[in-house]
């Protein structure tokens, strides 16, 4: 049976997941695994399809130092011990740029046009683009694709993409992208089923985590995100700061006297819940603690969700259900209660019992519905690498110009 590789690489972690096709040309998922702890203490695991383990091991660090070693350490359990070769990666890969507005076939002139958005989202390009160019040195006749969380939020009007700044910065590519592109999308798509009454209405869904954004969809379709430019915007995250001031990057840069690599670490690396609250930059270890700057940091991330789901409240002229997803959206029943008693005004009401339970379906007596919705990137990664396969003898689409 032929299988899907799709792999979603970070700093210290590469995630992958084992898709097989089945007969009616449909990704399966048979292994979800990762390789974490990456020069540090590097271990592999994995389950199957039951959730089963079918993997626990642990490395010497000198053995994993970077990602492209523990792609390849990943690599050799699949296809030694699996006996899976894949006939196709697909790969998560955060910033398209103007350039790409749709999953791509990789070439090296693909990576080398994504290496030069690294600076937009540092935390994440570099490690996306790792495996890519491993995978290319070794393997350069397995087909890689890219699938980016830029990508659904494409077809946003100007107005909602553009920075009040001279065209020719806008022409070269300075404007909102928003990200969580691929989380979005996957929502979108079962909302016909999981939601039928409300799927092609307008949706304010949340996706909160270590990285965290709202997006609108009206009609199944994004028209409106938090995010912009890069992933700094929007939302407080774990260690980014969301929304912020461009006179307080000149204030560090000029008063402060920071560099400007200093200033991106800062802001990629210091800020957030993990700078608001000085403990921790994970929602649960804040839940969990009474210290004071813990209490105000979830505050402040309430505050700000609240407010951004009316914001894109407005840009859809209206809100007919709201979606909670991601790592604290599908499990933090208390931040789900906090933020709905901010929105009673949008009719935004929670059963007690249900939220606690992480049902489907959790709203009370209000009049706009609110569901908990598992998100399912790899998913989506996998039927998009499937198509381009499909779908070789079309030409992609590259736009030279932001539209």
């Amino acid at each position: 049976m032929d299988t899907i590789l799709v792999v979603n690489a970070g700093s210290s972690s590469v995630k992958f997941q084992i898709f097989a096709v089945d007969s009616d040309g449909n990704p399966r998922r048979q292994i979800k695994g990762q390789m974490d702890g990456i020069g540090s203490r590097p271990r592999l695991r994995a389950t199957n399809a039951k959730g089963e383990v079918v993997a626990e091991r642990v490395y010497p660090t000198e053995n994993v130092r970077d990602v492209s070693a523990a792609l390849a350490i990943a690599g050799d359990w699949v296809r030694d011990e699996l006996r899976v070769a894949p006939i196709a990666v697909g790969h998560r890969v955060v910033h398209g740029g103007p350039a790409y507005d749709r999953p791509t076939l990789v070439d090296p002139g693909v990576v080398n046009r994504l290496e030069e958005l690294i600076s937009l989202a540092p935390l994440h390009q570099p490690y996306n683009l790792a495996p890519i160019r491993s995978l290319l040195a070794k393997f350069p006749d397995l087909p890689q694709v890219a699938c980016f969380d830029t990508a659904f939020h494409r077809n946003h009007p100007k107005v909602a993409d553009y920075f009040a700044i001279p065209q020719q910065l806008s022409d070269e590519g300075v404007r909102r992208y928003g990200f969580h592109g691929l989380s979005y999308e996957y929502i979108a798509s079962v909302l016909p089923e999981r939601a039928p009454e409300i799927a092609m209405g307008r949706v304010v869904v949340a996706h909160l985590g270590s990285g965290a954004s709202m997006c609108a969809l009206s009609g199944g379709r994004s028209v409106e995100s938090t995010m912009g430019f890069t992933a700094l915007d929007g939302l407080p995250m774990g260690t980014r700061p969301g929304q912020l001031d461009p006179g307080v990057v000149l204030y560090l840069l000029t008063t402060k006297g920071m560099s400007p690599s200093e200033v991106q670490n800062f802001l990629y690396k210091d800020c957030g819940l993990k700078g608001l609250s000085g403990v921790s930059n994970d929602m649960r270890e804040l839940l969990n603690s009474s210290e004071p700057g813990a209490k105000f940091a979830i505050d402040y991330f309430v505050y700000r969700a609240a407010l951004s789901a009316g914001l894109l409240t407005a840009a859809m002229e209206g809100i007919d259900a709201f979606v909670f997803t991601a790592g604290i959206g599908e499990n933090s029943s208390a931040i789900r209660m906090r933020i709905a008693e901010k929105l009673g005004w949008l009719g935004i009401d929670l059963d007690s019992a249900e939220n606690a339970k992480h049902a489907v379906k959790i709203s009370g007596s209000g009049r706009t519905p609110v569901y908990v919705i598992p998100t399912d990137e790899e998913l989506m990664i996998a039927k998009h690498t499937l198509s381009i396969l499909q779908n070789t003898s079309q030409p992609v689409v590259v736009q030279t110009r932001a539209s």
